[in-house]
């Protein structure tokens, strides 16, 4: 696994880290106004999906590899509702910032 404060991308790490540390403020920090999103393939509401995903199961992201300069993420992650799972996460990144992610079950 890798330690999220050893992730290439500097935009990519906070969001890790803020999910992690379940910290909502970080997390939005991170992203721009607007940011999009998708889960499997489907487009879905940021602060819908981050609150069922994420806030209300204490969802949490160990990262085992990274790639096309940190912005490609495979993890296993995990919820209180969901259990571990393998996902694949992108990222697209402006100034610093998340402009849309995506995951999925890698």
């Amino acid at each position: 696994m890798i330690d999220p404060t050893q992730l290439t991308d500097p935009a990519v790490r906070a969001f890790v880290t803020a999910v992690n540390a379940g910290d909502r403020t970080a997390f939005h920090a991170v992203l721009t106004p607007g940011a999009t999103m998708s889960d499997d393939g489907s487009d879905r509401d940021v602060d819908d999906w981050s609150e069922r995903e994420i806030w209300s199961c204490h969802g949490h992201m160990s990262v085992d590899s990274e790639s096309d300069g940190g912005r490609s993420l495979v993890v296993d992650y995990r919820n209180d509702t969901w259990g571990e799972m393998r996902t694949a996460w992108r990222f697209e990144i402006a100034d610093g910032h998340v402009v849309r992610f995506e995951t999925g079950q890698a």
